[in-house]
């Protein structure tokens, strides 16, 4: 491959990924009342509903900056919530 290919194609890549990275981010709004389904399982240890794991696959584009919420952080790193986030297949971001 020539030079100028290497150049295009290592373009359309960074162009194919910015592009996607762009229609996740507007995709979700970072709201963390969506996270409400997901309540009764970390305060009370109860395996999650469907609908939390929905909504927490929702919300993971959203997880750092609700950790870095110093009112919010303690609900995303609590021990139940990491448990309700694995067993959502959902890991905790490390921000």
């Amino acid at each position: 491959m020539k030079a100028p290919y290497k150049i295009a194609a290592i373009a359309l890549m960074v162009v194919l990924v910015l592009a996607y990275e762009t229609e996740v981010s507007m995709a979700v709004t970072c709201t963390p009342t969506e996270l409400s389904p997901c309540v009764t399982a970390i305060t009370s240890g109860k395996p999650p509903s469907q609908l939390c794991c929905a909504k927490i696959k929702q919300q993971k584009p959203c997880l750092c900056q609700y950790i870095k919420n110093p009112n919010l952080k303690k609900f995303v790193t609590s021990p139940n919530a990491k448990k309700v986030a694995s067993t959502c297949g959902v890991p905790i971001p490390k921000c």
